[in-house]
């Protein structure tokens, strides 16, 4: 029988960083697992070197399953987006391998394809209204079927989802920025901002727009309200989802569809928002929500409530997540849209991936496994620094949601 016989915990930050897990066994067969936690990276890379990778060796890395009821279970303390991300991490890494040892795609091992690629929508911004447009023009160009727009709000720096570069990358290398915020100057402006993107490419693509958790239920509903024009794809985390009662009222003023999750880690959290049907999309994400095994298992629950998939994607996840989360979308019959950014070029140099774009769609190639490679001498021209994600600030100074 094979056994685990070593597990690896590699740090490496080409463009941002990233912690991968790599288990190897006893017939020489490794595996890949991402174990990012953005902003918390050496939380996640401890909890797995110091305490689960002593758990693994010797054990079958065929029973999957078992390993993951003995990681989450076995441990009394559970889940937490550190917890989560390091069982995610061992799983991804063990489905890597079985796809191996099979010489088929983990898509295959999953039930086979549902359908032939997997629609994603890009990340289109401006520092003002005039600059998303040229934005949302240069993703329309490049294919995208669906695209998120955000903008900065005049006179707030501290405006979500604004890319300073080619990469959108919020985490800093010092301390958090802080950056100054005003509800009531982004509702006056937001509506507007949107409205200018229908009215100058109409209605024949996919709208989205993040409100990135900033405002209380009664504001987001006003705000739903005043987007049903527009015809959103979705509204993205209008409220913190702590109390996920407020939903529920959101939903009662508004038939914009509503889209939460990528800060939640099991089936637990969004258990409510989706046996209610307080949301149309969930964004647990492979890495976060405790991998393949445990993610399948949210989007079954989801499956049973008309509840579609549109798990986080952002490049705070390597492309060994996106690569699960792709082989899984393909799979899933509730799929409704994946995230997705372009990884720095440094980034694809370290993860050598089959995961390819073609026209707003992803697809994986017909390599074993996952079809990621980890190149560890290109890695280590990328040392870990330490980075922060941002504050946001009132204007009154007081610490808000960011």
């Amino acid at each position: 029988m094979s056994t685990i016989t070593n597990a690896e915990v590699l740090l490496t930050s080409p463009g941002r960083n990233y912690v991968t897990l790599r288990i190897t066994t006893s017939d020489g067969v490794t595996g890949i697992g991402d174990a990012t936690l953005n902003g918390r990276e050496l939380a996640v890379a401890s909890y797995l070197r110091d305490h689960v990778a002593p758990l693994l060796i010797g054990r079958d890395p065929a029973r999957i399953e078992d390993t993951w009821q003995y990681l989450y279970r076995g441990a009394y303390w559970r889940r937490g987006p550190v917890t989560m991300t390091a069982v995610a991490a061992v799983d991804v890494a063990l489905w890597d391998i079985k796809g191996k040892v099979a010489g088929l795609p983990l898509v295959d091992l999953l039930g086979g394809r549902s359908r032939e690629q997997v629609m994603v929508y890009g990340h289109a911004s401006g520092s003002d209204v005039p600059s998303l447009l040229e934005d949302v023009a240069r993703f329309q160009a490049k294919g995208y079927q669906a695209i998120r727009a955000q903008a900065a709000v005049p006179g707030l720096a501290g405006s979500y989802g604004v890319r300073k570069g080619e990469i959108y990358e919020p985490a800093a290398t010092s301390l958090p920025d802080e950056q100054p915020w005003d509800t009531r100057a982004y509702l006056r402006f937001a509506p507007d901002c949107l409205r200018a993107v229908r009215e100058e490419f109409g209605f024949d693509f996919h709208l989205l727009h993040d409100v990135h958790h900033r405002l209380t239920p009664t504001e987001a509903a006003r705000l739903g309200k005043q987007f049903e024009e527009l015809d959103l794809f979705w509204m993205e985390d209008p409220t913190p989802v702590e109390d996920q009662s407020s939903f529920r009222f959101i939903r009662q003023h508004t038939t914009t569809p509503l889209a939460v999750g990528e800060v939640l880690s099991s089936i637990w959290d969004v258990q409510q928002l989706i046996t209610e049907r307080l949301i149309d999309y969930v964004r647990t994400s492979v890495v976060h929500a405790g991998g393949i095994t445990h993610l399948r298992r949210i989007f079954d629950l989801a499956a049973l409530h008309q509840v579609r998939t549109g798990s986080h994607g952002a490049t705070d996840l390597s492309p060994v997540s996106l690569a699960a989360a792709v082989h899984l979308d393909l799979t899933v019959p509730n799929f409704g849209i994946q995230e997705y950014m372009e990884f720095a070029p440094e980034t694809t140099e370290v993860f050598r991936t089959g995961t390819t774009f073609t026209r707003g769609s992803l697809d994986v190639s017909a390599a074993p496994g996952l079809g990621v490679e980890y190149d560890d001498e290109v890695a280590a021209k990328f040392p870990y620094e330490p980075r922060y994600l941002p504050v946001a600030r009132r204007l009154d100074g007081s610490v808000h949601d960011w």
